[in-house]
């Protein structure tokens, strides 16, 4: 703009010569081939002399600067960006510790989706930041000519034909670097860098489904208590009936059972989703089987039966008789009375699953095998969970051993535990139908369980530990299920419990997170180094109205005189030429920018700001640090 201003015409005068004008040198330009600018020591009707001094006729005009360049709205800008920096961390860490933020779960904004909503708001913050550090840029760039000028002494090149805002941003680095203008260098890099934040914060925010515990309360339906129908065996018949079950389809344990373990049965407060667990410190029962294998068995065959002799580890032994007849597979469990406490009910003596198979196909002995069992079990008060979706148990852990009074570990059971397919004579035909059904039952379970696996029985029989992990495996599962029914009772308390469920978490990305607050960090930082040192080195200037108006440049060159040197229709090459071996500065005195001829040219400044050479024909004598028509009007201190 500065540079169009000096050719308009009315700038242009012809009028006589200057006392201090000396005669006229003629200047070839090699590469433009056209006749150069005189080289006046003064300039014809310079009138800068004329210019009042500010403050003696009126008023000082107030001193200009653009209200987003001043110094402390910079630094508050600064402040936010390193503010919002350590922000971004900050929410980073909270983000990792306690499993993202809270969002409801059904959108609140209907038209628009959850992704829209998590990059845009973010974008949104970064937005007047982002702009307001490319504007401060460009006011760097603006006003970088203008400070040139205030340092005095300087080139065409780098003074009035300077124009950093018509270039791109990557001319800009390189003559900025090249002319040593470091800060409008750094300013231009931090407007390419601010270039990033958009995108870093539309990615810094996402939402995810994932679990989140919260403090919830339970509702416990059971409690320790021995059912008052255990001898109708009727939960036995269908504990019996599942594990069968479980066998045939592949089940898994159902609820409130987990290997071993039988818990109290609880349930979540009305409303809570189902697709979560609840975890709960609630009463456990712990079944062991103590199963072994024999340590000696014999099979001898006496009038067509087959008797079997078993001997254990713990010194207990026993006697079975099956017919021959009966078949080639045939299993059963009876109880091991000489193993058994004196006068213990045969309900809760030890048993022995026993197995026989005879291969029809080959003329191989028989095989038996015979496990010992001696079911325990122990009450604990546990930590468990539940899976609300399908009800079934979690793993348990004992917290400490149950010491409430009740009638399964007190009197009348004192500890013990059923055997559940050994029971006493019943005279009710139901009753006894039930014994017969699960003492054929279980082992049958048993049997049909080895029968399944990928080699057969005969495969079962070969592995030394076959029958007792079958028999342990499926035994387990049955005490534990009729456990539910047979040493629970009602009840209904509230417990303390803790809801995990699958909820839509805000998360702050961990890459974008550290990029975009370094990012911001660095900006700040940079940003308020870069303008408190370009507000010092504007303490020189002083403009009284924007530079950039062609009003405001015409206030600054109409009394310069050196407008005459051009012609309106001169090029950028034409107008390097007729400027070529004259220095710039801006008059201490008025503001008016002048021009003064030097005892030279630097060697190193070649080529102008557009990449055209400038060659100087001649050497000049170096002009005095003020114009003369400064000097002849400069009366008072030079003001700000």
């Amino acid at each position: 703009m500065l540079r169009l201003i000096l050719n308009h015409p009315r700038l242009q005068c012809d009028a006589p010569t200057h006392p201090l004008v000396r005669p006229h040198t003629l200047v070839m330009d090699e590469s433009t081939q056209h006749e150069a600018a005189p080289r006046p020591l003064r300039f014809r009707h310079s009138t800068i002399h004329e210019i009042p001094t500010p403050g003696t006729q009126s008023d000082k005009p107030p001193r200009y600067e653009p209200f987003i360049i001043r110094t402390w709205f910079v630094a508050l800008a600064a402040a936010c960006m390193i503010g919002l920096g350590i922000t971004i961390e900050v929410a980073l860490h909270i983000s990792s510790t306690q499993n993202g933020f809270h969002v409801p779960e059904k959108n609140v904004f209907s038209f628009a989706s959850t992704q829209f909503l998590t990059s845009f708001f973010p974008t949104l913050l970064v937005v007047p930041l982002a702009y307001f550090w490319t504007i401060t840029d460009w006011m760097l760039r603006w006003y970088q000519p203008y400070v040139t000028l205030a340092e005095g002494n300087v080139p065409a090149s780098r003074s009035i034909l300077l124009d950093y805002i018509a270039l791109n941003r990557i001319a800009v680095l390189f003559y900025s670097f090249k002319y040593k203008h470091y800060l409008v260098y750094v300013s231009t890099l931090v407007a390419f860098t601010v270039a990033l934040l958009q995108p870093l914060a539309g990615s810094l925010l996402q939402v995810q489904q994932v679990p989140h515990t919260v403090v919830s309360t339970a509702i416990s339906t059971r409690a320790i208590a021995l059912s008052s129908d255990v001898t109708q065996l009727e939960a036995f018949l269908a504990s019996a009936g599942y594990a069968d079950a479980a066998v045939y389809s592949g089940l898994g344990d159902p609820p409130y059972v987990h290997g071993a373990w039988t818990a109290a049965s609880f349930e979540p407060e009305p409303g809570v989703p189902l697709n979560g667990s609840l975890a709960v410190n609630t009463t456990g029962l712990q079944t062991e089987v103590n199963c072994i294998n024999t340590e000696s068995l014999s099979l001898t065959s006496s009038g067509g039966n087959y008797i079997a002799q078993a001997a254990f580890l713990n010194t207990c032994s026993a006697d079975f008789t099956f017919g021959i007849a009966d078949g080639n597979q045939q299993y059963s469990v009876t109880n091991a009375s000489s193993c058994a406490l004196e006068s213990q009910d045969v309900s809760f003596q030890p048993i022995i699953f026993w197995y026989y198979f005879q291969d029809m196909t080959t003329t191989d002995d028989p095989q038996v095998s015979a496990i010992f069992c001696q079911p325990s079990m122990n009450v604990f008060t546990i930590l468990t969970s539940m899976n609300l979706n399908n009800g079934t148990l979690g793993d348990c852990t004992t917290l400490q051993n149950f010491t409430e009074p009740n009638n399964v570990t007190g009197d009348p059971l004192n500890g013990q535990v059923f055997n559940g397919v050994v029971f006493d004579a019943a005279s009710n035909v139901y009753v006894a139908a039930r014994a017969i059904a699960i003492n054929s039952g279980l082992p049958g379970t048993v049997y049909r369980y080895a029968s399944q696996q990928p080699g057969g029985i005969q495969s079962v029989f070969n592995d030394s530990y076959g029958w007792l992990n079958a028999t342990s495996n499926i035994y387990t599962q049955y005490l534990a299920v009729a456990a539910q029914a047979n040493y629970f009772g009602q009840a209904n308390t509230t417990i303390p419990a803790l809801l995990t469920t699958d909820v839509p978490r805000l998360f702050v990305e961990t890459l974008p997170a550290h990029l975009l607050s370094s990012l911001m960090i660095l900006i700040g930082i940079t940003g308020l180094i870069v303008h408190a040192l370009h507000a010092r080195s504007r303490r020189k200037l002083w403009l009284t109205s924007p530079p950039g108006s062609i009003a405001s440049i015409v206030s600054l060159t109409s009394r310069s005189g050196f407008g005459e040197l051009l012609l309106p229709y001169d090029d950028e090459s034409r107008m390097r030429s007729r400027l070529s071996g004259f220095k710039f500065r801006l008059d201490q005195r008025t503001g008016a920018i002048v021009a003064e001829e030097g005892s030279g040219f630097d060697a190193s400044d070649k080529a102008s700001l557009l990449g055209h050479e400038e060659v100087y024909r001649s050497s000049m004598l170096r002009a005095d640090s003020l114009s003369g028509s400064s000097r002849y009007s400069f009366k008072t201190k030079d003001w700000p």
